[in-house]
């Protein structure tokens, strides 16, 4: 590999943003294309989307006849859940199985414990503490479930500002009213704050805290899976 592109990979991977590498089969010659990239013109461009959408490397024909192999390098999705709730407990595990990596974050000591959650996954410090060291980007969910405007509105603001691929907030709808009104008071646009998914979750009937989390987990896989106004 040319080592103008390795260092460009590396570039990308450390900064937890996708790239594809474009291989043809028939040359050898290859190129890199970056997830945001204008793919207009591109005549592998379908396919890109795609691939950048499932993360899954592989072999593909072009349009002249020839074949290229596309080497996906998409970041593992985070799922960061702003509360140590009931909801929450139940949701790590499944977000684990499904190949997140978790964080909770949760101030309230009452809360966050290590009883509740052992696995190492507790941060338990304000949201504004923990994400200046590890910031949200856009292979980040973020699902704030405190009912808690204190502790939800800055990672919720962060997450919309930073462009998460899902972000998700428990609340009534009267109570996302109020949300939506302190949010454009605070410079958020109304396309911003109609991306949030509110009352949070798939909408399946769910009542308890595990069904609730289940709810979740299905519309944070549909945003990382699904391009918007596709089918899976």
């Amino acid at each position: 590999m040319d080592h103008a592109l390795l260092s460009a990979l590396n570039t990308e991977h450390a900064a937890r943003r996708a790239a594809i590498l474009i291989t043809d089969m028939a040359t050898g010659a290859q190129r890199l294309v970056r997830k945001g990239d204008d793919l207009g013109s591109d005549p592998l461009a379908d396919e890109l989307a795609k691939r950048f959408r499932s993360g899954k490397s592989g072999l593909v024909e072009t349009n002249d006849g020839t074949s290229a192999f596309l080497t996906v390098m998409v970041p593992s999705p985070r799922l960061v859940i702003i509360g140590a709730v009931h909801i929450s407990q139940a949701l790590v595990p499944m977000a684990e199985i499904a190949g997140f990596d978790v964080t909770v974050i949760d101030p309230r000591t009452a809360f966050a414990t290590e009883e509740r959650f052992p696995a190492g996954s507790l941060k338990a410090d304000w949201p504004e503490d923990v994400l200046k060291d590890t910031p949200l980007d856009a292979f980040t969910a973020l699902a704030a479930v405190t009912h808690d405007p204190k502790i939800d509105d800055f990672p919720l603001q962060e997450a919309l500002k930073t462009g998460c691929f899902y972000v998700g907030a428990l609340g009534s709808r009267k109570t996302h009213g109020k949300r939506v009104e302190r949010f454009l008071a605070a410079g958020l646009t109304e396309d911003q704050i109609a991306s949030i998914d509110a009352p949070i979750g798939a909408d399946i009937g769910a009542a308890s805290p595990s069904e609730i989390a289940v709810a979740v987990l299905t519309n944070i896989i549909a945003a990382l899976r699904q391009a918007p106004g596709t089918e899976a």
